[in-house]
């Protein structure tokens, strides 16, 4: 995380330190709160990075609509769904968990996958703030590769087939 590069497309400041598996906590309108787990927290961003996984999980309505801020943060009648359950959950509860700590957020998807990407526009055109929907972003794989350091390059090469974009 030092390179300015990679800081400067992640919107980070330099030297921020990396907390993978960052158990974020989301209000519940109970006065609960929820401990959920986003990918990492870099910085002042949450990112959700997506190699292989199909898609952003699915979950009954009556448990999403416990979360405290999901009316205030979410155009929720807009927000899609496939009968009685949200599509792609796992994006919108890490808004919400950006949303609580007052972060950016990124999701980082396999340019290859259009239909990933898609699932990401659905919910971001769905936030009420400006000023929140401009502290979310998309960034694929693709467009990271060419800055990141020679051995994560080759793996993402090796293990993923994802190469610089062109």
């Amino acid at each position: 995380m030092r390179a300015a590069e990679v800081c400067g497309i992640l919107g980070i400041e330099p030297g921020s330190l990396a907390e993978f598996g960052f158990m974020p906590l989301v209000p519940l309108l109970s006065d609960a709160v929820e401990r959920t787990e986003v990918d990492m927290k870099l910085g002042n961003a949450l990112l959700e990075a997506k190699l292989t996984e199909g898609d952003f999980q699915i979950q009954r309505a009556e448990l999403v609509e416990q979360y405290r801020d999901l009316r205030d943060v979410f155009e929720s009648r807009q927000l899609p769904r496939v009968k009685s359950k949200y599509v792609s959950y796992q994006l919108i509860r890490n808004v919400l968990a950006a949303h609580a700590l007052g972060l950016d957020f990124c999701t980082l998807l396999d340019a290859r996958r259009p239909d990933s990407i898609e699932d990401w526009y659905r919910i971001l055109r769905c936030i009420r703030s400006a000023d929140l929907r401009a502290r979310c972003k998309v960034l694929t794989w693709q467009e990271l590769a060419p800055c990141l350091p020679g051995v994560l390059k080759n793996f993402l090469s090796v293990k993923y087939e994802i190469l610089p974009a062109n």
